[in-house]
């Protein structure tokens, strides 16, 4: 009996130990933090060993092959440890791909991979089709190969999950674009995190479909010193393409994949407006035409869904100034992405946990838009340099409560209050989440 040992306890964790032990291996798992009590409770269903708040040597160096948790680095001890004796350490994705002969519709970027693949999900289930959704979002991917039959599978994927794939393939594959994000995991090297986004279209053969962004550089620039196999679909809001996706007159976005029959649509009938949503709008419509789906499903999908929590969610209007929830903008792109769509004078709540940030990118928008930043961070030295000589207003705040109570003391009305921190939130949050229903609760407190 294959012995395989699971590093991590969360939702991918347990999802693949419910399914290797369902394969017939000797599962252990061992977690270094505390285990919730649903999965301990789920773990206890399955008879399933496991340990918390350690990581016992023996009982992991032991393993023919080892699922690690994205959120272990590479150059964690016990991973080395497990490398150097030969022990095979693959992602949840990888061995879970081993066991369903679903299609499997695989997206990944720096920024916009949630909301695309959501969207995506949305179009599949409108369409009737029987679809799961999972990897980053959504339910543990090895835990719905455990317990379901899907036809489809619409998976999220981070470059952590992507670096734990070696055999796994995507049928489609959608890489949005690429711009500095998790640089600390990379050597602080772009092109490093570049190879590892696309990992994405590994193994890929001629049967299978790659959807990227014409206009995005540093896509581009990686993609010329690649001999790729897949049919490709490239998507433009800059210039007119033969197949994929593009704009026409700035207004109409044309959706062809085969040469016959493409889909029209304006862009104001789109349910999510902003420039960038018109690429994620796009790379899900490509993919739906793809699967042969009914161009109605396509158009409605398009303009019937609804956004996801802490992605740029208006919390509420406090006389006359607009709070915005934008929490899920742990990166600067995205927090570029979400000030390039304001209109209003912004009180920008900025900071946390700082991943080898280059804020300079935001200077122009900042300068154009922002009237005061409120640092919400255990550390801000980096922001204060930063934006110091271009903001009026720069303040502190211990906590979401207080940044809220600053903004709205300085706010007037026609403001924007836009929590958009372009950090992670570990300092002093739980996760993302934690940090905009915080803010939510803050704000209707007013």
């Amino acid at each position: 009996m294959k012995r395989l040992v699971i590093l991590g306890g969360g939702e991918s964790g347990v999802g693949t130990a419910v399914l290797a032990q369902k394969k017939g291996f000797d599962v252990f798992l061992s977690d270094k933090g505390k285990l919730k009590d649903k999965y301990k409770d789920v773990l206890s269903k399955y008879g399933i060993a496991w340990e918390e708040e350690k990581h016992t040597t023996d009982l992991i160096l032991n393993a023919d092959e080892v699922v690690k948790s994205p959120g272990i680095p590479d150059n964690s001890e016990m991973v080395k440890a497990l490398r150097t004796k030969g022990v095979n350490v693959i992602s949840e994705i990888e061995f879970a791909g081993r066991y369903t002969n679903a299609k499997k519709i695989c997206i990944t970027g720096s920024n916009g991979k949630t909301t695309t693949t959501l969207l995506t999900y949305h179009m599949f289930k409108k369409a009737g089709l029987n679809v799961g959704l999972g990897g980053n979002v959504g339910k543990s991917f090895a835990m719905q190969v455990a317990e379901n039959d899907f036809d489809y599978y619409i998976l999220e994927l981070s470059s952590f999950q992507l670096d734990g794939m070696f055999e796994f393939k995507a049928d489609i594959a959608v890489l949005l674009n690429i711009t500095p994000d998790h640089l600390d995991r990379y050597d602080y090297k772009l092109e490093n995190y570049a190879e590892s986004k696309f990992r994405i279209i590994q193994n890929q053969t001629e049967a299978d479909a790659f959807i990227y962004c014409i206009d995005d550089e540093v896509t581009m620039k990686t993609l010329a010193s690649k001999n790729i196999k897949s049919k490709q679909y490239p998507f433009s809001i800059k210039k007119e393409l033969e197949i994929g996706a593009y704009l026409k007159n700035n207004d109409q976005l044309i959706i062809n994949t085969n040469n016959t029959n493409p889909l029209f649509m304006t862009i104001q009938e789109l349910a999510l407006q902003g420039k960038h949503n018109i690429y994620n709008s796009m790379a899900a419509g490509v993919t739906g035409k793809l699967v042969e789906m009914r161009k109605e499903a396509i158009r409605e999908s398009l303009s019937d869904f609804h956004n996801i929590d802490h992605r740029l969610e208006v919390v509420g209007n406090v006389h006359g100034i607009e709070f915005i929830n934008d929490s899920k903008a742990t990166n600067v792109n995205s927090t570029w992405y979400a000030l390039e769509s304001m209109n209003n004078p912004v009180i920008l709540i900025l900071g946390g946990v700082d991943k080898g940030n280059d804020y300079s990118m935001l200077n122009e928008l900042v300068k154009e838009k922002v009237k005061a930043i409120i640092c919400l961070g255990t550390d801000n030295k980096k922001i204060i340099k930063a934006f110091g000589g271009m903001v009026e207003t720069i303040l502190e705040a211990k906590s979401a409560k207080e940044a809220v109570a600053q903004s709205y003391k300085i706010g007037k009305k026609g403001d924007t209050v836009l929590l958009s921190p372009a950090c992670a939130s570990f300092d002093m949050f739980e996760n993302y989440e934690d940090r905009g229903t915080q803010f939510k609760q803050a704000v209707r407190a007013l």
